[in-house]
């Protein structure tokens, strides 16, 4: 019985056209989807199935978002080894980038994916919400956070990562869009100012009890409204701000002893 192979799949260029790639072509998207060395059994298969779906969503689209979920077991199994803690997905990406290990932009790349897989979990969204255009730069955001937690570079030099993540927020742009606007009673230009300016008095010099009071606050706010956005530039924009701002709030946690 001869059968038909799937009409090529239009795919966007980063010049904004769209490509149509055949199967062949598959093979071209995840070529540089390479596996780590030195990763577990588990963390190896993980990303090898992930890498394979997205290859095979040319038969089958529902695929690229089962590949997106699935990399997640190998991000989890090595953030859970790397920082010797048994948490939550979203609070391992968050002290991994406060730990300095993985970059700002990096980790709302995968804070994305996991919202993805918590909306499938709670059958917000169906297994055709990601095609593979989208789920290849997800993917590939995990290959990047395992390598890089796998094989931090050698000559790195410690640097604050406050310092870090301020910089960084002071070169993205507020999402003009939602100037003006409130998620679930959260003020978010406000939030994002207060924020802001609790961050250059932290490195300034510190910050006094009703500081740190408005701190917790303003986390208290994004961890509400962060989950809400749908709009993927803002989504970024605030989990990265409520990364930096528990980084400010973990130095007034007091150790255990």
């Amino acid at each position: 019985m001869n059968t038909v192979p799937p009409a090529p799949l239009p795919l966007p260029d980063p010049r904004g056209r769209h490509l149509v790639l055949d199967y062949a072509g598959m093979h071209d998207l995840v070529a540089d989807l390479v596996l780590p060395h030195g990763a577990s059994m588990h963390v190896m298969s993980a990303m090898e199935t992930s890498r394979e779906l997205i290859r095979h969503s040319y038969f089958r689209y529902e695929f690229a978002t089962v590949a997106v979920t699935h990399s997640l077991f190998a991000l989890e199994l090595v953030l859970v080894e790397r920082l010797a803690l048994d948490e939550p997905l979203r609070e391992l990406i968050e002290r991994a980038t406060g730990a300095g290990l993985i970059t700002a932009e990096l980790a709302a790349e995968l804070d994305r994916s996991r919202l993805v897989r918590d909306k499938l979990v709670q059958g917000a969204v169906t297994s055709a919400t990601v095609g593979p255009e989208l789920a290849i730069g997800m993917v590939r955001a995990v290959f990047d956070a395992v390598s890089l937690l796998l094989h931090p570079p050698a000559a790195a030099e410690r640097e604050d990562p406050l310092v870090r993540l301020w910089d960084e927020h002071l070169r993205a742009l507020f999402p003009a869009s939602f100037r003006g606007v409130d998620v679930e009673g959260v003020e978010l230009i406000l939030v994002d100012a207060d924020i802001a300016g609790l961050v250059q008095r932290e490195l300034k010099g510190g910050l006094d009890s009703h500081h740190i009071a408005v701190l917790w606050a303003c986390i208290a706010g994004l961890d509400k409204a962060v989950p809400l956005i749908n709009e993927e530039y803002c989504a970024s924009y605030f989990a990265g701000l409520r990364t930096m701002a528990k980084l400010v709030a973990a130095r007034y946690i007091p150790s255990a002893t």
